[in-house]
């Protein structure tokens, strides 16, 4: 599979992603280009996309033409800030710090209604053909790949970033053909417990 062909990976879960929506808008961050966003939209769901890079953002948007897309940083915020049903964070939390990224996965949470979804897919360690070694060290698992931080997990850093704050409904390593070679990714299904913080 090349990079321009799509990545199925959101099919098998449209089932849950319709019923946990409940009829209101996925969230999606780092939207990119509107991959995602049209699988969703196909599927008669409303879509609010975050990205940011504009000419992603303008591919998205002729893409999903009754998306709703932001321009801006995930890490500064999301629009319509609570009462997801379903968040998407597909490729797009290995970027940042430790500290950045588990304040993030605390802010998706308080997102989240209670019983709501968080689907993720994170770099794994295991991804040595996208960077996951032989480039320098920022941190513990993190790098600095083609001028760029990429952080790489491993199921040990998974459990501590969605820490007992949520319910683990899904967690597997997987390797997809996203792009020209094989991407060793975790694909994760999340959910907000129905009491909690």
């Amino acid at each position: 599979m090349s990079s321009g062909e799509p990545d199925p990976w959101l099919e098998r879960w449209l089932p849950l992603v319709v019923e946990r929506s409940a009829g209101k808008a996925v969230l999606e961050l780092g939207c990119g280009s509107g991959r995602d966003s049209s699988v969703l939209a196909a599927a008669g769901l409303a879509v609010i996309g975050i990205d940011s890079s504009p000419e992603q953002l303008e591919q998205a948007r002729a893409r999903v033409p009754k998306g709703t897309f932001y321009e801006g940083d995930i890490r500064d915020g999301f629009p319509d800030v609570s009462g997801f049903g379903v968040i998407l964070a597909s490729l797009v939390l290995h970027y940042f710090s430790w500290d950045e990224t588990t304040a993030l996965a605390h802010r998706l949470l308080l997102c989240l209604r209670y019983g709501g979804v968080l689907l993720v897919r994170v770099n794994s360690t295991h991804d040595h053909e996208h960077g996951a070694s032989g480039h320098p060290e920022l941190g513990e698992n993190y790098y600095l790949v083609d001028g760029k931080p990429k952080r790489f997990f491993d199921r040990d850093a998974l459990m501590r970033l969605f820490d007992g704050s949520w319910n683990f409904v899904h967690l597997e390593e997987r390797v997809i053909q996203r792009y020209a070679r094989p991407k060793a990714i975790w694909e994760a299904v999340l959910e907000r417990p129905v009491t909690g913080p």
